[in-house]
């Protein structure tokens, strides 16, 4: 067994230095144990817009990734710990989700915990969600990584991941949200993060464990890939196409919206409502078809045009707030 460490809280980074791991260290079986700093993953496959509470991410600073590995979205914070398992596949059939997570769950009932896996691909305590996983195969290699919630903000999870259903429709991969718990509150015996980390490691790697490390020039393989992960085209236009609806009251009447966004473009754009307007809002719909589907694009591309005559009373910042509210 061999074990790196990134060295890094850095969501984009980390993500680029497993994938980097996953494609370059392609013989034994390797461990890593890492963190991020408050961030929102979406799965591969999600629309990343259905899975955040943007005004919250927005407000808080909450990174938004997405991760190359299928499943539903997660929260990261300080009080979270991951883990990454790189190995051969072998035979396909028994690189289930389970076989990966069996040993993570023998690490947690040394502690004293009743771990189990769930049906999906979750490790439970106490009917409590505490870990989500996924799993991706690169060639003849496979990848399974985790999150181990040991002492997250719950709330600020909640919040982050509180997007509204009613205003998306898309073929996306849903997220299921479950009842989550921490896993520091289950403990008869309390132990800091660090402590935890230190037994996680021991179990999992048994005795025979080489420590690794990647030199300054596959460090800096790692810095180029890493900006992939940091754009919006990565994390924002991957998803699938996706409709969105959404009304509200303001103060110069009632606004709705019904938009088709895909690759994180807006296609097309209605609105409608009980506004008093003295001509048609054609001119705004133009100028926002082909815009990103980003509160500082639409903002930008309103700039330019007089609403007052298309909406009335409602402003560029109530209209931003109907698309990213």
């Amino acid at each position: 067994m061999y074990y790196i460490e990134t060295g890094s809280t850095d969501p984009c980074y980390n993500l680029a230095f497993e994938e980097y791991v996953l494609k370059n260290r392609t013989e034994g079986d390797w461990l890593m144990l890492w963190q991020n700093d408050n961030t929102v993953v979406v799965g591969l496959n999600q629309t990343a817009q259905e899975e955040i509470n943007r005004e919250y991410v927005d407000a808080m600073g909450v990174n938004v990734v997405r991760r190359r590995t299928g499943g539903g979205a997660v929260y990261h914070d300080l009080g979270n710990l991951n883990y990454s398992f790189i190995s051969d596949t072998g035979a396909l059939e028994e690189m289930t989700l389970q076989h990966f997570s069996e040993p993570v769950c023998r690490a947690l009932k040394t502690m004293g915990l009743d771990a189990v896996c769930s049906g999906r691909n979750d490790i439970l305590i106490d009917g409590r969600k505490i870990s989500g996983t996924a799993q991706r195969i690169e060639k003849n290699r496979i990848l399974y990584h985790g999150t181990l919630l040991f002492d997250s903000d719950l709330d600020a999870a909640a919040a982050a991941l509180r997007a509204d259903p009613s205003k998306f429709s898309s073929k996306s991969t849903k997220s299921v949200r479950s009842r989550i718990g921490n896993i520091r509150e289950m403990l008869a015996e309390d132990m800091t993060l660090a402590e935890f980390r230190s037994r996680i490691m021991a179990e999992l790697a048994e005795e025979d464990i080489t420590v690794c490390s990647l030199d300054e020039e596959e460090l800096a393989a790692v810095e180029e890939l890493a900006l992939v992960y940091r754009s919006r085209e990565w994390t924002y236009g991957k998803g699938p196409k996706f409709g969105y609806n959404n009304r509200k009251r303001c103060e110069g009447g009632t606004l709705g919206v019904s938009a088709e966004i895909d690759k994180g473009v807006i296609q097309d754009i209605m609105f409608f409502g009980d506004f008093m307007a003295s001509t048609d809002c054609t001119a705004a719909c133009e100028v926002l078809r082909g815009v990103a589907f980003e509160p500082e694009a639409v903002i930008k591309a309103l700039s330019g045009l007089e609403l007052a005559p298309m909406f009335g009373g409602i402003s560029a910042g109530d209209i931003c707030g109907l698309l990213f509210d």
